[in-house]
């Protein structure tokens, strides 16, 4: 197998006392230890292993940014968690916002979550976005696709709302991609209940296969499983935010959250389960031992851990030709040690790490855009950057 190489964001360790470092809004705002060093700039030259290049702050002035994606007409449209989806022309924040998007569950880490385009967005209009959706009892992660006329959102339809709802504000996942076959997956969190993950019958805790309009695929693993969920494709997950797909290897890569250690970067394949609670390389916030078990048959062990937890978040495959060195390789962000980290796969194994953007602020999400340049999503500040071969004009 080709070598894979995965840029991992990391660096403030926060204090792991309660509530998580992990992705809670007013945290992002007010980091408990640590300030963010400079304030990006385009003329300074970053030098790495593989490629050099300088930063482009597009815009400093988001609150608590988690998707972005692209249209062919050249808008780029990023979302805040508190339910906006933002628009910029070229480069340009405009002011402009898509309006007609549904009321959000906003509490903790709930919100307006992922966003992509339908493989074939050009010929159906189709955008996909996971968010937190407010019922009786709470809010759940519901997954949506609608259509945009101008700036207005149209043509929404639900597609999946998990179960069960709950009053919890921790752990919503979420994350959207598609395969080379069309079909749609979409993570959730555990929503702050361990149990939930090894439990086929809810929807917590796991990654989700679908056909582009909704429908259960009918070679799903659980689909003739009394009392499971039939979209569950994965499962024994504790908070999937990061996953991206391989194309060319046909390969699904996940990065999930641990408690306190044990955050993972796994290979994502078909019925497996991951392990969470049951093993697990962390321990509880309050330094309680969660499973005395890092190995159990029948459990799949991560492509690689971190411990202390570095909060992975975001996940990006490099295909494009601005950065040659980095063709092929996976970037993450993380959010509480936030610094960079590029690391080798070696037919599937961890090879090496190398540390990149050292204090760059608590990273969301990373996507390459249409033509080949990588765009970082920040919280605490709040910016979007672009990432620019050093020899650009």
């Amino acid at each position: 197998m080709r070598r894979l190489s995965i840029i991992f964001s990391a660096a403030i360790l926060l204090t792991a006392t309660g509530i998580s470092c992990k992705s809670n809004g007013q945290q992002a705002h007010n980091p408990e230890s640590g300030q963010i060093d400079r304030t990006p700039r385009l003329t300074e030259v970053i030098n790495t292993e593989k490629s050099a290049f300088r930063i482009d702050t597009i815009f400093s002035e988001l609150e608590n940014p988690w998707g972005m994606t692209w249209l062919p007409d050249g808008r780029m449209l990023v979302n805040e968690r508190k339910g906006e989806i933002l628009v910029f022309k070229g480069d340009t924040f405009t002011g402009e916002k898509l309006s007609g998007f549904p009321m959000t569950y906003v509490r903790g880490q709930s919100g307006l979550l992922d966003i992509q385009l339908h493989p074939n967005y050009e010929e159906n209009g189709w955008i996909y976005v996971t968010y937190a959706k407010p019922d009786e009892g709470g809010g759940s992660t519901t997954l949506i696709r609608f259509k945009i006329d101008g700036n207005q959102i149209t043509d929404i339809e639900e597609l999946y709302q998990t179960q069960p709802i709950t009053n919890s504000g921790v752990h919503f996942g979420s994350r959207i991609i598609f395969d080379r076959d069309g079909y749609l997956y979409f993570s959730t969190g555990d929503r702050g209940r361990k149990e939930n993950s090894q439990d086929l019958s809810n929807d917590m805790g796991k990654i989700h296969r679908l056909h582009d309009d909704g429908r259960i695929p009918a070679d799903n693993p659980f689909i003739n499983q009394s009392g499971a969920k039939p979209s569950i494709w994965s499962y024994g997950h504790r908070n999937v935010q990061g996953m991206i797909y391989d194309k060319e290897n046909n390969r699904i890569y996940s990065t999930e959250h641990g408690p306190r250690g044990g955050d993972e970067l796994n290979l994502v394949e078909k019925g497996k389960n991951y392990g969470w609670p049951v093993i697990t390389y962390g321990i509880d916030y309050s330094g309680e031992i969660i499973s005395d078990l890092t190995h159990k048959e029948g459990m799949e062990q991560p492509v690689h851990y971190w411990t202390p937890s570095i909060a992975t978040c975001g996940l990006m495959l490099y295909t494009g030709d601005k950065f040659p060195a980095w063709k092929d390789n996976i970037f993450a962000g993380a959010l509480a040690l936030t610094h960079v980290a590029r690391v080798e796969l070696d037919n599937g194994s961890y090879a090496h790490e190398e540390k990149l953007l050292e204090r760059m602020g608590r990273v969301r999400q990373i996507a390459q855009s249409p033509d080949g340049y990588v765009y970082v999503l920040t919280e605490g500040p709040g910016q979007l950057l672009k990432l620019v071969p050093a020899d650009s004009q």
